[in-house]
């Protein structure tokens, strides 16, 4: 690399071993950039939970643009299921079945699976690739100056990296040593998250159903979602809920059995409870232009429309593509320009991502008189009026698209 190659022990640090993390060190690779990733988690971990499991088609392009085979074999271990359906206090107000819910590409619109298969299988392209890992030893310091980031870790260990990536998660070391801070809101009500184990000899239909005020489990809104091994169960707490009582054995197996079936009173793998934060970083890079924030380490948004994992991985790979060109830049202030201008572009993504997100929280825990009107006259309206039905079935996951992503030459 050019410039401060004589200082640098290392081109690039990227500080992480999740999916944005993986991401970046893939798609550095694949433009010829040296990369060494830092994890403070030993490799043997345990990551419970399906957690990020509706990985979107362009995320499915980018894995498999940065390492050839990645995205398909995301797709052939995950489902694409093709069927809508949203009910509107035990009523249902909208449903549509897809012929071909793929699409006709050659990578579909999407596939559902656990994201802790979607890492396992990142590690093996990361393996694959030659990429160390250096397991159980996370960032503790980073000091960037104009030509050098010099990086410690837990461990005492020392590298000097050209650019540094924290992609270190919610609570990023990187983030705090660059005096980067969060802000942004939670979520007023808590929410239940449930993985069920799938019932092979009786298999539900492959199909995303959405409850508005689900007559069965007390009015409170319930969004199944089925993926690869089981079912995705979420259910918004009322103000009056102890959220921790509702994850309880006896009381999770009820919710279950009341929203998916008796059968499935007792497949519950794993539950959890919490409020969702809508917070962005104050900037996702440094004052030099030496170290770039990526996915939670840079934000954090509700679950609701997939904006998580699938924006990680597009800050990754922004970053690389940024990394790449500002190796390639024979001026000074054109190296930075790309540093710069990655953070312009995705702390605006971030933007509108948490404002996406955040407006489809409105229409799930919205209790204003507006809110509650406009559902309820579209839910009156859907026997009638095809849109109205897709509206609700549209609004708790925000709206369709997203920031523009370019997607960088290797």
């Amino acid at each position: 690399m050019s410039g401060s190659e004589a200082q640098a022990d290392v081109p690039v640090v990227v500080a992480g071993a999740g999916p944005t993390g993986m991401t970046a060190a893939l798609a550095l690779h694949a433009r010829g950039v040296d990369v060494t990733i830092l994890e403070a988690d030993p490799q043997d971990r345990e990551r419970p939970g399906s957690r990020a499991i509706y990985v979107h088609k362009d995320t499915l392009r980018t894995l498999e643009n940065a390492s050839p085979g990645l995205g398909h074999r995301l797709v052939d271990n995950g489902m694409i299921w093709s069927t809508r359906r949203t009910l509107f206090r035990g009523t249902e107000v909208f449903e549509r079945t897809y012929s071909t819910p793929g699409g006709d590409g050659d990578l579909p619109h999407f596939t559902s699976l656990p994201q802790v298969w979607t890492e396992e299988y990142m590690l093996d392209a990361v393996e694959d690739a030659g990429i160390d890992v250096h397991w159980g030893d996370g960032v503790e310091t980073v000091d960037a100056s104009e030509d050098v980031v010099r990086v410690e870790t837990e461990s005492g260990k020392e590298y000097r990296a050209e650019y540094v990536v924290g992609a270190d998660g919610a609570g990023s070391t990187v983030r705090k040593e660059i005096g980067g801070k969060f802000d942004g809101t939670e979520s007023a009500n808590s929410f239940i998250i449930a993985d069920i184990a799938e019932d092979e000899d009786n298999p539900l239909m492959q199909e995303r159903v959405f409850h508005y005020d689900h007559p069965r489990v007390d009015g409170r809104n319930v969004l199944l979602v089925p993926f690869q091994g089981g079912w995705r169960v979420d259910i918004q707490c009322k103000d009056s809920d102890d959220p921790q009582r509702l994850t309880e054995d006896d009381a999770i197996s009820e919710l279950v059995a009341k929203t998916l079936g008796e059968r499935y009173r007792d497949r519950v793998e794993w539950v959890s409870q919490y409020k969702f934060k809508q917070v962005i970083a104050d900037r996702m890079v440094d004052d030099h232009d030496r170290v770039l924030l990526a996915g939670e380490a840079g934000h954090l948004f509700a679950p609701f429309g997939a904006r998580g994992m699938n924006s990680g991985v597009a800050d990754a790979e922004a970053a690389a593509s940024a990394i790449a060109a500002a190796d390639n830049a024979e001026v000074k202030s054109a190296r930075a320009a790309e540093i710069t201008q990655y953070g312009i572009t995705r702390l605006k993504a971030a933007q509108y991502n948490k404002n996406a997100a955040g407006q489809a929280l409105e229409y799930l825990q919205g209790d204003s008189y507006v809110t509650r009107a406009k559902k309820w006259l579209a839910a009156k309206a859907a026997p009638y009026y095809e849109p109205a039905g897709e509206w609700l079935d549209d609004a708790p996951y925000g709206p369709h698209g997203g920031p523009p992503v370019t997607i960088g030459q290797y």
